[in-house]
């Protein structure tokens, strides 16, 4: 590929960027607090409703077999999001715009279009997954619910005119409602301890048996999210950080530590929901629960606690609501970075919320109801397809010492991160051919 000179000086997201203050004390709590926030953000990507789909197919045909699909899924994550991190403050570029740096103009119009297909995949999962809580909730019809997820990206300008921090606050809020909410359903549905903690142990028969390997990979696919990788490069620059090689480490270091602190708790969230899949449907004989409106409905009756679907319907909100904000976000990201181009953000985020919801409308008005459920399914195949081309730039990036000076990779790093890389590129492969194979025979 042909490398290019960097001619843009213009910052990522230039109305928040190094908005937020990083004090000067030693204190360690203090600086940790001011660097929290971005980790946050990214993380509502690693427990929106393309999660729960897979998730609790996973829990409901094959018990705890598959948490250490989800452990191993969150550590690569934890690994490919500190990589973001080092890239942002060593080279003060997002992702997107380090590959317009690096590539040509071809290469880079066929990443951006990969990517907002990416993002289109996103909030469409988002999209369902919030206009499914409101009709379980409110009993709002599917098609209405679709059309008023629209009005969050109102909230997310009127929020991000305030400051940066107000969207964080936000955000941290709806998270820690998701935590709350399966917290109560982990207690409610009263799991074997012992059976859970031999979950987290990696079972041959994950490799032998097509059938959980193809849901095996489902979980890693909904899980390490491409259009994260972006937003989290960009988000990090918010952060108004010395520009000294001292006070850059240190904005890595704290930067890491958010996002490892923010993931650690989308693995609780997301082995919760697979916890609760396996002990309230996997073990009462209704291993055939694979849509979140099914796995509402038989909660209450199953678990004998009246609250159990009320306070799952309100924690899929709380993750929809929460992952839409930031796939919005995401979009503006994504056509600055790649094409360097700038529209009013307003008009930005319409459109990239309706990408989403014209698909979604169409689906339900050709297919019903139930055809949101393939929909969604699709959303992750999508998104399994695209993650490669994100994951290979940034590895790429963070181990060229031309670019990033003394804050390349490590050699360890670089090993472990090529691994990754390859390893994702081969599972999504075979994810994406069986996909297809099913299509085909399904018609």
């Amino acid at each position: 590929m042909r490398l290019l000179e960097n001619t843009d000086t213009q910052p990522s997201l230039p109305e928040v960027h190094r908005s937020i203050a990083i004090p000067d004390a030693k204190s360690f709590w203090r600086k940790l607090i001011a660097f929290m926030g971005p980790g946050y953000l990214i993380s509502v990507g690693y427990m929106d409703p393309g999660n729960w789909a897979t998730d609790i197919q996973g829990g409901a045909k094959f018990g705890y077999t598959l948490l250490c699909v989800i452990l191993l899924s969150n550590f690569v994550a934890i690994v490919l999001q500190s990589l973001c991190v080092r890239l942002s403050v060593a080279t003060e570029r997002d992702l997107a715009k380090s590959c317009r740096d690096q590539f040509s103009p071809k290469v880079n119009i066929i990443l951006w279009i990969l990517a907002e297909i990416g993002i289109i995949a996103t909030d469409i999962a988002e999209v369902i997954g919030s206009a499914i809580a409101l009709q379980l909730l409110f009993q709002i019809p599917l098609i209405v619910g679709v059309c008023l997820t629209s009005l969050d990206v109102v909230l997310l300008l009127m929020l991000q005119r305030f400051g940066f921090r107000y969207l964080e606050a936000l955000v941290i809020t709806l998270v820690s409602s998701i935590g709350l909410c399966f917290v109560l359903e982990v207690l409610f549905s009263r799991p074997d301890l012992s059976s859970v903690v031999l979950g987290f142990v990696p079972q041959p028969e994950i490799l032998q048996k097509q059938e959980i390997l193809y849901v095996a990979l489902g979980i890693l696919g909904a899980t390490v999210m491409p259009h994260n990788l972006y937003l989290h490069s960009a988000i990090t620059q918010t952060r108004a950080w010395q520009r000294t090689p001292e006070k850059k480490r240190e904005a890595i270091k704290f930067g890491t530590l958010d996002s490892t602190i923010a993931l650690s708790f989308a693995l609780f969230v997301n082995a919760a929901i697979l916890v609760v899949a396996a002990a309230s449907f996997h073990f009462s004989g209704h291993q055939g629960v694979a849509e979140i409106a099914d796995a509402y409905k038989l909660l209450s009756p199953l678990l004998g606690v009246k609250v159990a679907s009320l306070v799952f319907a309100l924690g899929l909100l709380a993750s929809g609501q929460s992952s839409t904000l930031t796939a919005t976000l995401t979009g503006q990201i994504v056509m600055e970075g790649f094409l360097n181009l700038r529209i009013l953000p307003w008009l930005r985020r319409f459109i990239s919320r309706m990408a989403a919801i014209i698909p979604t409308l169409i689906c339900i008005v050709l297919f019903g109801n139930g055809g949101t459920t393939k929909l969604l399914i699709f959303s992750q195949v999508l998104l399994s397809f695209q993650l490669p081309f994100a994951v290979f730039p940034l590895v790429m990036f963070t181990s060229n010492p031309r670019l990033m000076g003394e804050f390349v990779n490590p050699l360890w790093l670089k090993v472990l991160c090529w691994s990754i890389a390859l390893v994702i590129a081969v599972l999504n492969l075979w994810l994406l051919w069986q996909s297809l194979l099913e299509l085909l025979h399904i018609h």
